[in-house]
């Protein structure tokens, strides 16, 4: 089993940047692993916001592009989501995902608030 999880969600003022994390436990990590993070705002379905190959290719949604990157650390298990000049409509869960041995796993989320 792989447990994903995330960090660094809380509650910020529109305009401030915000780093979030992404690590894996149990049978695997992510070094190595392709890493993405989706977002689900309130009352609307789950997008998808930016991925990691297992190199160093990123893909990001057209909607974030210029304001969010993700990239990994030093040791390639944890994956970071920055996001800067944070908007009201970035408040949302993000999850986390990856795949392993065929399956995708998703963390159970970070709440992000933007406030006014």
């Amino acid at each position: 089993q792989v447990e994903v999880v995330e960090s660094g969600g809380g509650l910020v003022q529109a305009g401030d940047s915000l780093r979030l994390s992404c690590t894996a436990s149990g049978s695997a990590n992510l070094r190595d692993r392709t890493v993405g993070w989706y977002r689900q705002a309130p009352g609307k379905q789950r997008e998808f916001v930016a991925a990691i190959s297992s190199g160093t290719n990123t893909r990001y949604d057209d909607s974030v592009k210029g304001r969010v990157t993700i990239s990994r650390d030093d040791t390639r298990t944890v994956v970071y989501l920055q996001i800067e000049r944070l908007a009201l409509e970035d408040t949302a869960i993000y999850y986390c995902y990856t795949f392993f041995s065929g399956a995708t796993y998703w963390g159970q989320g970070t709440q992000v608030t933007v406030s006014s």
